[in-house]
């Protein structure tokens, strides 16, 4: 091939890092003076950001890229980036010869001179490190949405869960310098950010890599508050265990953290949990979400939940219905257990036959769509704060609360960016509907 480089298109596929790296590599590229494209057709390079923690995504991507090979004659340049470059590796050269380099979810900062060695050298470059080195030039991301922004706090992921395969896409946990972060921090609030949503793999172990820094995530959350502009700080994704009562105080103390925590339980089952490496019985979930909700009264829960989990038992799948239906969680992501290669539960036969599998996770599903409705009802006549995000298809204003619901309500564009009183009138299907009240909050 050996011809230049003008455009660049970038495919995301998974999590909020996933999304967060694809920015940082979309600034690179841009500061290397390509132009991104919005039609994979007009490029000359394609970037796959892949994911890993299930097989169907898996499966998309290879097909995607398979299909690209046998299209054009003068096929654009192909990379690989994300989990599934570090499951995979140089077998996906074997299994998508047409792809010209893959890279590592450790290894984004090597971007620019992979490129430069595919052109140079007309074949193919591989890097994936184990090991995430904290040099990424996270300032140079390029961000569509101008209002709110994902922040990176820590990477990787000591917890080896046996279903997942997250600490080895990712290796292990390093945290960021907190000076670092509230640089970031304070250049989005310079440029009319609104609202952070702080990330890791698992952000409750910030600052535990690094004893040092005297920087706990709680301490961290409370640097955070202190910038002048930034309305609503959140978080994503927590595990169970390192959920300490410091940050629940933080959650009631501070203005600009949202009462909303991702508070993943996976299974109802203690005997499931400790299958999957969770570190955590039932009850120590279920005494930490009581303390949760004693310390802040009006906060909302999400959670992830697997079901069909090898040897898990009719039994054992109730207790995960009903924790579902006592706790009541706002958000939820629910998925029927699928093997991955080179995870502990690899070794475990997938006994539970598919049609057993989705018929729990539809029996969930159905679970959570109805405490959902009750939740929005129980909603209506209340006034909520929405920070406004964006214009609908119709010209209505788009929102979320501090809590992670949508709502829709008639208003100018002036009003994008801020926050509004809106008093809920109805809702429509998962959407709340309501009216302006009153002045802004935020001009």
């Amino acid at each position: 091939m050996n011809r230049p480089l003008k455009t660049f298109y970038i495919r995301t596929y998974g999590c909020q890092m996933n999304e967060l790296d694809t920015e940082i590599m979309a600034g690179q590229l841009l500061q290397r003076g390509l132009t991104q494209v919005e039609n994979e057709g007009d490029a000359d390079l394609l970037l796959f950001n892949t994911c890993s923690i299930r097989d169907l995504a898996e499966r998309k991507v290879m097909g995607k890229i398979g299909q690209l090979g046998r299209t054009k004659k003068n096929r654009p340049y192909i990379g690989v980036t994300g989990c599934m470059a570090m499951a995979k590796k140089e077998s996906l050269f074997k299994k998508l010869p047409n792809v010209d380099f893959v890279l590592g979810t450790n290894n984004i900062t090597d971007l620019n001179s992979v490129i430069d060695e595919v052109l140079y050298t007309n074949g193919k470059a591989l890097r994936t490190d184990s090991q995430f080195e904290e040099n990424l030039d996270y300032l140079v991301a390029k961000r569509d949405d101008a209002i709110k922004a994902h922040v990176s706090i820590i990477r990787g992921c000591d917890k080896f869960c046996t279903y997942c395969v997250v600490p080895y896409t990712r290796g292990q946990e390093v945290s960021r310098p907190p000076e670092d972060i509230e640089k970031e921090v304070r250049m989005l609030a310079d440029q009319g950010y609104k609202e952070i949503c702080v990330l890791g793999q698992n952000v409750n172990s910030y600052g535990k890599d690094k004893p040092e820094w005297n920087c706990l995530f709680h301490d961290l959350l409370y640097r955070l508050d202190k910038i002048d502009g930034i309305e609503r700080i959140r978080f994503m994704t927590s595990h169970p265990v390192d959920i300490t009562k410091e940050l629940m105080h933080a959650i009631a103390d501070l203005p600009s953290l949202c009462e909303f925590v991702h508070f993943p339980i996976q299974a109802g089952s203690s005997r499931i949990l400790r299958k999957m490496h969770r570190i955590y019985k039932k009850e120590e979930y279920l005494e930490k979400v009581a303390l949760l909700r004693e310390i802040v009264p009006n906060v909302s829960l999400g959670t992830d939940i697997i079901v069909g989990f090898p040897t898990e038992t009719d039994a054992e799948f109730e207790e995960t219905y009903q924790v579902m239906k006592d706790i009541r969680y706002s958000v939820a992501f629910m998925y029927a257990y699928s093997e991955r290669q080179g995870t502990p539960a690899k070794r475990w036969k997938d006994d539970i036959p598919e049609e057993v599998k989705q018929e729990r996770l539809q029996r969930l599903i159905d679970l959570h769509n109805s405490v959902c409705a009750e939740q929005r009802a129980d909603m209506i006549g209340q006034t909520v704060e929405v920070l406004v995000e964006k214009k609908n298809r119709e010209g209505k204003l788009k929102g979320r609360t501090r809590c992670w619901k949508k709502v829709i309500f008639d208003g100018d564009e002036t009003m994008l960016g801020t926050l509004q009183n809106v008093r809920l009138h109805s809702f429509n299907h998962q959407t709340l509907l309501g009216e302006l009240q009153g002045a802004s909050l935020l001009v």
